[in-house]
C-alpha cells in the first residue's frame, strides 16, 4: 500500500484528453508521415515492378548509388575520428577555447547547407585565389567528387560529436584516471575503458551521420555541378529524373532514400533501446 501511496503518477491529465492527444499525434505522424512515405511507394511500384527495376538498372541512376556509397564510406570514417577526438577533448579535459569549439560543432546546424555549399565555391572555386592554384595544378574539388566529400564531411560533422558528448560527459572520468593509475597507457585506457562506454552512443551517431549523408542535397546540389554520371548523388538523381518527367525513375530512385530512412529508423530503434537497457 505504501508503494502505492509513494509512487508518481505517470500522467494526470484525465482519459479524454489523454485520448485526444494521441489521436492528434496519430493524425499528424500519419498524414506528414505515413502518407507521403506511402505515396513514395505507391508511385513507384505504380507501372509494375517490371519498370521499377528497369529505372533501378538506369546507368545514371546506377553511378548516383555508387557515388553516395562512396561520400559515405569517406565522410562518416572521418565524422568518426572528428567526433571521438572533438568529444573526449571537450568531456574529458579544460583548455581555453572549449566553448569556442562547442559553437563551431554546432555551426553545421546553423549554417542552411546552401549557404555552405557556396562557401566552399567561394573558397575553392577556379575564380579564387586558392582555387586558381589548385587549377593550375590540375587538382580539380569544385564541381568534382572531392567537393562532393567535403561539402557531406562539413554538413554532417556534427551528429557523432553532439551522440558522444553528454554520454562522455556522464561517464566523467574517473575509470580512465583509474586505469592509468593501474599502469595502462592512454591507448589502452581508451580502448578497453572508453571505447566500451561510449560504443552505443558512438553507433547512435554513425547512423545519424549515415543517413543525412546519403540523404544530403542542399550543399551537394552546390559543389557538384550536377554531370550526369559524374557528380550526380542519389537524392540529385531523383531531382534530374523528375524534372525530365521519369516519374518512374524519379519514385524508384526516391524508394531507395525512403528505405534508407526505414533502415534508420530501425537501427536507431534498436540502438536506443540497448543503450536504455544498458543505463
Amino acid at each position: 500500500m505504501a508503494d502505492t501511496a509513494t509512487r508518481p503518477r505517470l500522467a494526470t491529465e484525465s482519459l479524454p484528453v489523454r485520448i485526444f492527444l494521441i489521436g492528434v499525434t496519430l493524425i499528424f505522424l500519419a498524414l506528414f508521415l505515413g502518407l507521403p512515405l506511402a505515396s513514395v511507394f505507391a508511385e513507384a511500384f505504380a507501372s509494375g515492378r517490371g519498370p521499377y527495376f528497369e529505372a533501378l538498372k538506369d546507368p545514371y541512376t546506377i553511378s548516383a548509388i555508387k557515388l553516395t556509397l562512396l561520400t559515405a564510406a569517406v565522410s562518416v570514417p572521418l565524422n568518426v575520428l572528428f567526433g571521438l577526438a572533438a568529444a573526449w577533448a571537450i568531456a574529458k579535459f579544460d583548455f581555453w577555447g572549449k566553448n569556442l569549439l562547442l559553437t563551431l560543432i554546432d555551426l553545421p546546424f546553423a549554417v542552411s547547407p546552401v549557404i555552405a555549399g557556396m562557401i566552399f565555391v567561394l573558397l575553392l572555386g577556379k575564380f579564387s585565389p586558392l582555387g586558381g592554384w589548385l587549377d593550375a595544378h590540375q587538382i580539380k574539388i569544385i564541381f568534382a567528387v572531392p567537393g562532393i566529400i567535403l561539402a557531406t564531411t562539413f554538413v554532417t560533422f556534427p551528429f557523432v560529436a553532439r551522440e558522444l558528448l553528454p554520454v562522455m560527459q556522464a561517464q566523467g572520468v574517473e575509470e580512465e584516471q583509474a586505469a592509468l593509475v593501474l599502469g595502462a597507457t592512454g591507448w589502452q585506457s581508451f580502448w578497453r575503458v572508453t571505447l566500451p562506454n561510449i560504443k552505443w552512443g558512438l553507433l547512435y551517431g554513425v547512423i545519424l551521420c549515415n543517413a543525412r549523408a546519403m540523404g544530403e542535397f542542399g550543399a551537394v546540389s552546390v559543389v557538384s555541378g550536377k554531370i550526369l554520371g559524374q557528380t550526380n548523388t542519389l537524392p540529385l538523381q531523383v531531382e534530374a529524373l523528375n524534372d525530365d518527367y521519369n516519374f518512374v525513375g524519379a519514385f524508384a530512385a526516391a524508394s531507395l532514400l525512403a528505405m534508407l530512412g526505414l533502415v534508420t529508423l530501425v537501427i536507431k530503434s534498436f540502438v536506443e533501446w540497448r543503450t536504455a537497457r544498458n543505463e
